[in-house]
Parts: structure tokens; C-alpha cells; sequence
């Protein structure tokens, strides 16, 4: 049985949607993992699904680098991290999508579209998720629970 990761304060830190920027919000995740005790394996967990969000914000969402922002606040709470993923991108809600890019899965390789599949792994390594347009972002509330 791993011990409850102490509820702490939430930490948050805006990024410029620039890929240049994608090191910075994964040095973020992987500090806020090491001041609070949290493995290496649920720090990857949690800045592979930042890395995704980012990059797909910068690409798609704002389609490219520019000076807008992203938010990312972090907490834990019992035996997982919280995160609340923020843009000001165009209305998007990555969430609708799972179960038709989940059943891309079971279709042969060759015959599978490019690209779609990040929000499976988002997903997949989340314990809950959930989205919400407000005042202009884009809101994800991602839970991760502990790996062990």
C-alpha cells in the first residue's frame, strides 16, 4: 500500500505557447513531482500528458507558435495529482473524441489516419478527465491516480 501524498497547495505556471517552452512545463512537472515525493513513474505519467497537451495546443490549437498562453496548476490529493490544463485557443474538447480515436486502435496500421491518437494515451493514463469552455478557455481537469 503506497502512503497518501500530502494535499498541498496548488502550484501553477503559465507557459507562452511557443514548442521552445515545452522543456519549461516539463522541468515544471518534474520539480512539483520531486518537492512532493512523487516516483519517477508517475512524473513521466504526468509530463507525457503535458507534453501532448502542449504540443497540440501550440500545432492545432493556436496553430503555431505565438505569445498566448497556457496555464497549468498542479496538486495532489490522497494518492493522486490533480491538473487543470488551460488555453485561450478556439473551443476544443479533446474528450469528445475518445471513443472513435480509441476504437482506431483495432484498425490495422496501415489504414489508420496520422496523428488523433494523443488523447487515447491522455486517456489512458488519466483516472478522470473533465472539460469545460469557460470565459474563453479551454479547461481539463485531469486526475492521475498513483502508479505505485
Amino acid at each position: 500500500m503506497t502512503t497518501p501524498l500530502p494535499t498541498t497547495p496548488d502550484e501553477q505556471r503559465e507557459f507562452t505557447a511557443r514548442l521552445a517552452m515545452l522543456s519549461a512545463a516539463g522541468e515544471f512537472a518534474h520539480a512539483f513531482c520531486a518537492h512532493r515525493g512523487i516516483g519517477p513513474r508517475d512524473a513521466l505519467r504526468l509530463t507525457l500528458i503535458i507534453e501532448e497537451l502542449f504540443t497540440n495546443t501550440v500545432c492545432h490549437g493556436y496553430r503555431g507558435d505565438c505569445d498566448l498562453p497556457i496555464r497549468i496548476r498542479l496538486g495532489t490529493e490522497g494518492h493522486a495529482v490533480r491538473m487543470l490544463y488551460e488555453d485561450a485557443a478556439p473551443a476544443y474538447d479533446p474528450l469528445a473524441g475518445f471513443a472513435a480515436a480509441s476504437s482506431r486502435l483495432a484498425e490495422p496500421f496501415e489504414a489508420r489516419p496520422v496523428g488523433g491518437l494523443g488523447v487515447v494515451l491522455v486517456g489512458e493514463l488519466a483516472q478522470s478527465a473533465r472539460y469545460a469552455r469557460e470565459d474563453g478557455w479551454n479547461r481539463l481537469w485531469l486526475t492521475l491516480r498513483s502508479a505505485g
